[in-house]
């Protein structure tokens, strides 16, 4: 069995990068070599390391200093490693002229402000025409570096709102228009291209996403993948099942859909086509799993950390009020996996073949501390500052030796060297050197990589990839966050959000459910060609004011939005995801698209009821006071109405379901999702009624099969 997962994931690794460079833009990057592989690396690394040090050793720079150098080397970068066409992805180390020029002058743009920022500041709305030109070249090089690195529609967005700006702005006043959209657009760290979307990704994102190229390194999807088997992987339909876990536990530390469709559906789904189930609904599996990892606390994706700045709610209280709602999302699609398992008679895995539990947990277990300490210290620290430590967490368990006898058991000390180091730092002088000091557990960890020699995860290649997969990581995600921040900027410049309030309010003819239906549409539409960090931002700018206007709740409103853009990458025509999926299934890509929805159907009705009923967001303020007693009844009867659901999705439960069983088994559901007490209490009586026919229609099955064999 070991030889035969080896081998299909041998060659599905060769398949996936070129799955990833169709569905996913942000790998199709330029190949390198040689010397050239080594500078591009370099500076890569370089990228990482310093964004590293400015949030441990130089939390007080100003906005404008890192904001404008973190965008410059964005801008460095990808011009570097994006090429103008597909094609060019092709030719190994060729990076024409007009790149690199174009590579310089962008940065050279960003860094004249960083250089000049004081005289920027001093010149206020008064800039001249230098700095309206570099302004206008910043802006329209921007906008070519996201038409590489993410693609057009978010451009043909971006434009729409910029042009509505221009107008208006030429309309108030022609002679100093031009003047005053450059200012509100690049200059004004408040506002424009550099305000919460790019400053959030200076701040958080990139952090996070560093971490979650060096916990790939660590081997920790490969621990998720084990572990999942050897919770579910001899159990009913198994293969499905490693399938949701491994990619629910890889959903929280990754936040792209079709990085851990390919990344983790390399293994699962020619697992679960080998087990019975149709290729498409085995590529579904993963795609609406891999989805589901944006919305897994404690780390949902860079939506989330935009979120946390635009509602001025700490980011630990969003991961804790997205526990429920995730929770009920994954269970919905395992549950529909297990009875679509039953209908089809599918079994699990081979008991020899799944490793044990406690044992895998034993040896590997202290791969998990990464994202324990992380979550401890998002109660105490900053998300950044909570990154930094769960990065040198993830370094100091890299250096754990794979094997180890009585001659090399020194090897289990090194480990302890890097934490020595900060410890000592940290305690004799307090909390003012502990940034240093976990500054400097980093770079022990680093140094000591060297004499690792092989025996431990952590050696310069691993620190160096990781920083470097960081970096590539980060361009795509800060391109985007810049048009978000030119489409935010706009909104508030021209008070356009105020403008569509007034109008669309009526529209909804002061329909709360009419509102929700038509932001819920918008975010799924625009999601299908925006990034999920862009969509969110966007939305949240646009239509979460309009349904907080109609009395939704402001958290749960930015919560409405966000699940909605995420979902869009399975839903029909265009759910990546889900043809990511396909193209490792060889499935047919719409069929795979239509039943990923179809299983992820919790995360289409959940963002109603915590809409309507926010008190499933748990630990969020919503001015009334619910006793924990509500809290865990709202649970139990939440989940009790996402089994059903899945049964009825799927027809089966014991047996069987006529259409009407099916019907009552969807209203069951809901019924007892929706929080209230009567509403419970109908939806668990129709839920009991149900259980008690399929049990009887069972039994009657199973005699009548009786006497048919007699």
């Amino acid at each position: 069995m070991d030889e035969i997962k080896n081998e299909e994931l041998e060659f599905d690794a060769v398949d996936s990068d070129a799955i990833m460079q169709e569905f996913d833009r942000e790998s199709n990057v330029r190949v390198f070599t040689g010397w050239r592989k080594n500078v591009i690396t370099g500076i890569m690394a370089a990228f990482s390391v310093y964004m590293i040090s400015m949030a441990l050793l130089f939390p007080t720079a100003t906005k404008y200093t890192k904001l404008t150098t973190f965008m410059a080397f964005i801008a460095f970068i990808g011009f570097l490693i994006f090429p103008a066409y597909k094609t060019q992805t092709k030719k190994i180390n060729y990076v024409p002229i007009y790149d690199i020029a174009l590579s310089l002058l962008s940065s050279g743009c960003f860094l004249y402000y960083a250089i000049f920022q004081e005289d920027i500041i001093m010149m206020s709305k008064r800039i001249g025409t230098l700095q309206i030109v570099i302004a206008l070249a910043a802006i329209i090089l921007l906008v070519e570096l996201v038409r590489r690195a993410v693609g057009l529609p978010i451009i043909f967005v971006a434009g729409a709102f910029v042009a509505y700006a221009a107008i208006k702005a030429y309309t108030d006043n022609p002679n100093t228009a031009l003047r005053n959209l450059m200012y509100g657009l690049f200059y004004d760290v408040s506002n424009g291209l550099f305000s919460t979307p790019v400053y959030v990704c200076t701040t958080f994102i990139v952090l996070f996403i560093i971490l979650g190229a060096l916990l790939e390194k660590t081997g920790i999807g490969t621990f998720f993948v084990d572990l999942a088997n050897s919770v579910a992987g001899s159990s009913v339909g198994g293969p499905a099942k490693v399938a949701v876990i491994s990619s629910a536990l890889e959903g929280m530390y990754s936040g792209s859909s079709v990085a851990n469709t390919v990344g983790s559906g390399s293994i699962t789904i020619p697992m679960m086509k080998k087990t019975g189930y149709k290729p498409e609904f085995a590529a579904a599996v993963e795609a609406a799993a891999s989805t589901g990892g944006q919305i897994m606390p404690p780390i949902m994706g860079a939506a989330a950390f935009l979120m946390s700045e635009m509602t001025e709610v700490p980011y630990s209280k969003i991961a804790v009020a997205a526990i429920l709602p995730a929770a009920l999302y994954f269970m919905g699609i395992f549950l529909m996996i297990h009875f679509e398992a039953k209908k089809l008679g599918l079994k699990g895995l081979p008991k020899e073949s799944i490793p044990n539990f406690f044992k895998l947990v034993l040896k590997n277990g202290y791969l998990l501390l990464p994202i324990v300490v992380l979550v401890i210290c998002m109660n105490y620290f900053s998300a950044g500052v909570s990154a930094c430590f769960a990065i040198l967490v993830s370094l100091v368990v890299s250096l754990v030796p794979h094997h180890i006898n009585k001659k090399t058991a020194w090897r289990l000390l090194v480990p302890l060297i890097p934490v020595a180091v900060t410890l000592g730092i940290w305690l004799p002088f307090g909390a003012k050197n502990m940034q240093l000091a976990v500054f400097a557990g980093m770079a022990v960890c680093a140094l000591l990589s060297f004499i690792s020699k092989g025996h431990a995860p952590l050696n310069p290649a691993t620190v160096i990839g990781s920083l470097e997969n960081g970096a590539k990581n980060t361009v795509g995600v800060a391109a985007a966050c810049g048009m978000a921040g030119l489409i935010s900027g706009v909104v508030t410049m021209t008070a356009l959000g105020q403008l569509l309030i007034n109008t669309l309010v009526p529209i909804a003819q002061n329909s709360t459910f009419l509102a929700l239906v038509l932001t819920m549409l918008c975010c799924i539409v625009l999601g299908m060609g925006v990034p999920t960090t862009a969509n969110y931002v966007i939305m949240a700018t646009i239509t979460a004011p309009i349904i907080i206007k109609m009395g939704i709740p402001m958290l749960a409103a930015h919560m409405f939005v966000f699940y909605f853009g995420i979902v869009a990458d399975i839903t029909p025509p265009v759910a990546l995801a889900a043809y990511a999926g396909s193209a490792i299934a060889k499935s047919n890509p719409l069929k795979t698209g239509v039943t990923a929805t179809r299983l992820a159907i919790t995360a289409f009705i959940v963002p109603y009821i915590f809409a309507y009923s926010p008190q499933m967001l748990i630990g969020i303020d919503t001015g009334v006071h619910t006793p924990w007693y509500s809290v865990v009844l709202l649970v139990i009867t939440a989940l009790a109405g996402s089994y059903i659901i899945s049964a009825g999705m799927e027809g089966y439960m014991f047996k069987h379901m006529p259409w009407w069983e099916r019907i009552a088994a969807l209203a069951s559901g809901l019924l007892m999702i929706i929080p209230g007490g009567k509403t419970d209490i109908i939806g668990f009586a129709i839920l009991v009624a149900i259980i008690i026919l399929q049990k009887v229609g069972q039994k009657r099955e199973k005699h009548a099969a009786a006497e048919k064999a007699a």
